[in-house]
């Protein structure tokens, strides 16, 4: 469903919400506004993006890569500003499946923007993973100290550091084989 007929659609229930509470009827016109939030979230947040968020967190791969499979042809189903999260959610589950071949996803969401921070951060951090698994140390940490740059709420602290550990474990067994 494209955005304007969306928001036709949310600009009637609007009104139909409005001529509820016109007529004294409260239940129905609160619940009219909850309706009416509910529609105009979707014209912002594409609900395929949301469900397929919702069984990524609940580790559920098969029903979240249904969701995003509903979105055939993003630039035009999405807005703008959902172009770089739906290439993050694609990166995400296909880390998944081969890590290897997330990356092009994870460059692409970076360079289409994402604008929460730790959102740039876990972009950054997957990339780091991939470049460390690729044997590229100064891409590694690169990224690294991109995504600890990026992480503002410290929310992929941990994550940051346990990569660190990793590559500094890396570093002692390439001496050990040396």
């Amino acid at each position: 469903m494209s955005n304007l007929v969306r928001i036709i659609l949310s600009s009637l229930i609007l009104a139909g919400t409005v001529v509820l509470f016109v007529y004294g009827q409260w239940g129905w016109g609160i619940l009219g506004i909850l309706v009416t939030i509910l529609a105009f979230v979707t014209v912002f947040f594409n609900e395929n993006m949301l469900v397929a968020q919702f069984y990524l967190r609940k580790e559920n791969m098969t029903k979240a890569a249904r969701w995003l499979n509903r979105i055939t042809n993003y630039e035009k189903q999405l807005i703008r500003a959902q172009h770089g999260y739906y290439h993050l959610l694609l990166g995400l589950m296909e880390s998944q499946k081969s890590p290897m071949q997330s990356e092009k996803y994870f460059k692409k969401a970076l360079s289409l923007g994402l604008h929460m921070g730790h959102n740039v951060a876990l972009a950054k951090l997957s990339l780091a993973g991939v470049a460390m698994a690729k044997r590229n140390k100064r891409e590694a940490t690169k990224y690294l100290q991109e995504a600890k740059k990026a992480d503002k709420n410290k929310l992929l602290a941990d994550q940051i550091k346990m990569m660190k550990d990793q590559m500094g474990m890396m570093d002692r067994q390439q001496i050990r084989y040396r």
